[in-house]
């Protein structure tokens, strides 16, 4: 806005009733940036309001360091030019004129294509032109002087991307880009010399745009469709909801609302279920990831949404498809203590030594979190705790980095096992097998199969039965006789049928399940996975 003021010859130097400049109320905010492009223009640094205070006293008294030591350099600069027969490398008519040609920058390149050469450069009678014909405030002494200074770099004409830098004309200090930030300078000295680091192969954490699957619409194919369940206060009462559709009749005089798109995710962490099974009757797939790279299935078993889980597991949802980080839904579980959804996982196929991309395993994951539950299990389902990861750690080593003494003796314990395992095995060798013994197992599923089996005959009479009744010609002359052919169809169809809403008693008992669950599985409300931990100390 300054630049803008300056460009169109507004005065940066006004004196307020109170003795104010603008360059007191730069100082007053701390503005160093504002301080510096102020005294640049041309307002007087020296200026004492009706306080008797300088810009930069009022920047002292405010405790703004960094605007009084810009204060200090533009009064010291102010002191210099206003001696006698001192020469002004930066002229009040210059700096307007820089001001001037960036904001009407698109005119000036406009005029300059007209008479333009072909590469940018411009003969210097035109640019003198050009620029007398769009900038009335600068005389023509001063023009051919700011040609005379492009034209020594360049004999055949003037470049206009130099013109509009403003640096042949105009100190470092006073352009544009010096009041950005800046970058920090490397320091010097001796590189170290060593061993090259390998670079790990990890993803972008964001899928690009270009890669992201979309819809014929535009829309990216993991935003889905919320199905919006409406309640009226006055109509409808959560403790006694509409049982059948006819009943419901908000449809007539509540507006249908707006089509609303969510990320998939989003909703698996809220439970909706209804939302996620029409986007996958709509060809949405199960496995579909957003931009984090995270599926469904990975998201719930983060937030332990077990209901969800088993969702996700019926329509197909892959166990082990990977993020990012490698990770698969049971490191997810496992991270963030879900022992219920854990076991379904595995049940459902879910690898239990999968490596991440630091090779690190769900038993590690659920040792960083110290629930011995979690490890047990894992370690019962054939977890290998001697597997080490990228740092050589095994699962032991980890465990005592976590200080778990529970689950150190449990590891112990087990390694000890693992050692005297071989030296047994060299034993029995020379003592004569015995015969295993059968299992009971194939004898349940006979046992099942028979008991199944019957239904399926009867089944198949009553459907031959159902369905010569209806080609016999005595039935048919019977309906033709009653009048039941000519019978009109007064189906009562709804207009709409909202989502069922949750009543009270369901969103209560969801409640005290939640609560359950949580206690039974070792949870407290103060529970934090150990990023979580670090990222809020």
């Amino acid at each position: 806005i300054l630049r803008i003021i300056s460009a169109y010859n507004g005065d940066l130097g006004l004196i307020a009733m109170n003795g104010n400049t603008p360059l007191h109320y730069a100082a007053e905010g701390g503005f160093t940036n504002c301080c510096k492009f102020i005294g640049q223009r041309g307002c007087d640094p020296t200026w004492r309001n009706l306080l008797t205070q300088t810009p930069r006293a009022v920047a002292k008294e405010g405790g703004f360091k960094a605007a009084a030591a810009q204060l200090r350099k533009i009064e010291a600069t102010f002191k210099k030019m206003s001696k006698a027969g001192a020469k002004e490398d930066n002229p009040q008519w210059a700096l307007r004129l820089y001001d001037w040609s960036l904001e009407h920058q698109a005119a000036l390149r406009n005029a300059f294509e007209k008479v333009s050469q072909g590469d940018g450069m411009v003969p210097k009678d035109d640019f003198i032109s050009v620029i007398k014909t769009q900038c009335a405030f600068v005389d023509v002494e001063q023009i051919q002087s700011i040609a005379e200074m492009h034209e020594g770099s360049h004999p055949e004409g003037i470049n206009i991307e130099e013109f509009f830098k403003g640096s042949k004309y105009l100190q470092k200090n006073y352009l544009i880009t010096s009041f950005g930030p800046k970058g920090k300078k490397g320091k010097k000295g001796k590189k170290r010399r060593g061993k090259k680091g390998i670079a790990v192969p990890v993803p972008i954490c964001v899928i690009p745009k270009s890669a992201c699957p979309r819809r014929e619409d535009g829309i990216p194919e993991y935003m889905i469709e919320v199905i919006q369940g409406i309640a009226n206060s006055y109509h409808f009462n959560r403790d006694h909801p509409s049982a059948h559709p006819v009943h419901d009749d908000r449809a007539w005089y509540i507006d249908e609302p707006r089509k609303t798109y969510m990320n998939i995710n989003y909703l698996v962490r809220a439970g909706d279920i209804l939302s996620l099974q029409k986007a996958f009757e709509e060809g949405v797939p199960v496995d579909i990831k957003d931009k984090y790279y995270k599926t469904p299935l990975m998201t719930a078993c983060a937030s332990g949404n077990i209901d969800v889980v088993q969702y996700l597991l019926e329509k197909g949802a892959h166990v082990n498809t990977t993020d990012n980080f490698m990770w698969t839904a049971l490191h997810h579980a496992c991270y963030n203590g879900h022992l219920d959804i854990a076991e379904l996982l595995v049940k459902a196929g879910a690898a239990v030594d999968a490596p991440a991309i630091g090779n690190a395993t769900p038993l590690m994951r659920a040792i960083e979190i110290c629930r011995l539950d979690i490890v047990y299990f894992l370690i019962t389902a054939g977890a290998d705790i001697q597997i080490t990861n990228s740092n050589g750690k095994n699962a032991l080593d980890i465990a005592k980095v976590f200080a778990d003494s529970r689950i150190i003796d449990l590891l112990q314990n087990i390694m000890e096992n693992l050692s005297e395992v071989p030296e047994k095995k060299t034993e029995k060798e020379k003592v004569v097998k015995p015969k295993s013994p059968a299992t009971p197992m194939p004898v349940e599923v006979q046992a099942v199969t028979k008991e199944i089996s019957p239904p399926v005959v009867e089944k198949s009479v009553l459907e031959e039965t159902t369905h010569s009744l209806k080609d016999s010609v005595i039935y048919l002359n019977s309906l033709i006789t009653s009048g039941a052919t000519r019978r009109d169809d007064i189906t009562f169809k709804p207009r709409k049928i909202w989502a069922p809403d949750a009543a009270t008693e369901e969103l209560v008992r969801k409640q005290e399940l939640l609560r359950e669950r949580s206690t039974l599985d070792g949870h407290s409300e103060s529970f934090t996975t150990p990023f979580n931990r670090k990222f809020m100390e």
